[in-house]
């Protein structure tokens, strides 16, 4: 298990590890779109990386708000 400090540290592990395994017909439309607007600096939503990494990848995403006084 891996675990990440945010969704842009899981989603560029996503792109320099996981999208290169990923099938031909995996890498059209929505995923190579969503790597290549990270990677070129295009802007991608937090959102739309959390939708990637579930479809694309074997994700569990947690949030977690500490307030300490």
């Amino acid at each position: 298990m891996k675990t990440f400090s945010s969704v842009e540290e899981a989603f560029e592990w996503w792109v320099k590890n996981l999208y290169p395994t990923l099938t031909p017909e995996m890498k059209r439309g929505k995923a190579v779109q969503a790597m290549q607007d990270y990677i070129y600096g295009k802007g991608i939503s937090e959102k739309r990386m959390k939708q990637i990494l579930l479809e694309y990848g074997h994700f569990e995403i947690e949030t977690l708000v500490k307030y300490k006084p």
